[in-house]
């Protein structure tokens, strides 16, 4: 559980905007190959990423806010919000999302690892988020597709027009059948402009691989912004 003495002297000042600079799903997988621990040290790694000091700082090192949706995903009709869009405008709304994900329970651990469907959902959630300059899906996983449809018929099938797709690869696989993980990944579900994968060694090094993640994610916004005026997220 993340706690608010804990983490209130680290926490970094935001003036609040008039407009939203970026709208961002954050997506954990649950699928069965992830087991107990490994699911405490995502929901632990990811709550504790978002409050970690570089963050906040890319967080809130432009005026405009950030708009976030965290979820958790598995089989085909296996996804569950873990948040609503929070628009984090001061430190005090992040450490909420922290806090929530922190706190959550699993819903599901016995279904396959259906990315396709996964990605759909950040989609259909995305087209109900605040008005922002950019849209990013992160989306987080420790193997391949093998439920339902995949990340190209996903592509062509939900409204992906101007939306950035990240890759946090959990390189933690055991079996041969997952050892193309990362092409998985940077062939199929990288996706828009600027788009990129970041490489956990295992679920232990989620945490410092999410951390990565984001301050990459949300620092391309401000600097694309600044260098072509908005047309792109590179």
């Amino acid at each position: 559980m993340v706690k608010l003495g804990l983490f209130a002297g680290a926490l970094l000042w935001a003036s609040p905007g008039s407009a939203c600079r970026l709208a961002l799903v954050l997506a954990m997988d649950v699928s069965s190959s992830v087991d107990a621990d490994e699911d405490k040290l995502q929901r632990g790694g990811l709550a504790a990423s978002l409050i970690a000091p570089d963050v906040q700082a890319a967080f809130f090192a432009s005026p405009d806010p950030v708009a976030l949706l965290v979820f958790e995903w598995s089989g085909r009709y296996n996804q569950q919000d873990l948040t609503d869009w929070v628009m984090i405008r001061t430190p005090a709304d992040l450490l909420g999302v922290a806090e929530t994900i922190a706190s959550s329970k699993r819903s599901h651990n016995d279904f396959p690892t259906a990315m396709g469907h996964a990605l759909g959902h950040a989609a259909t959630r995305l087209r109900d988020a605040p008005a922002c300059l950019f849209q990013t899906i992160d989306v987080a996983g420790d193997g391949e597709n093998n439920d339902g449809f995949g990340p190209a018929e996903a592509y062509d099938a939900f409204p992906f027009a101007n939306v950035t797709v990240n890759g946090l690869v959990i390189n933690a696989a055991e079996f041969e059948a997952e050892t193309e993980l990362i092409p998985f990944y940077r062939d199929q579900v990288m996706r828009g402009p600027g788009a990129f994968i970041e490489i956990a060694n295992g679920f232990e090094d989620y945490e410092r691989a999410m951390t990565r993640k984001l301050i990459r994610e949300l620092s391309a916004q401000i600097l694309g912004h600044a260098a072509t005026g908005g047309d792109t997220n590179g």
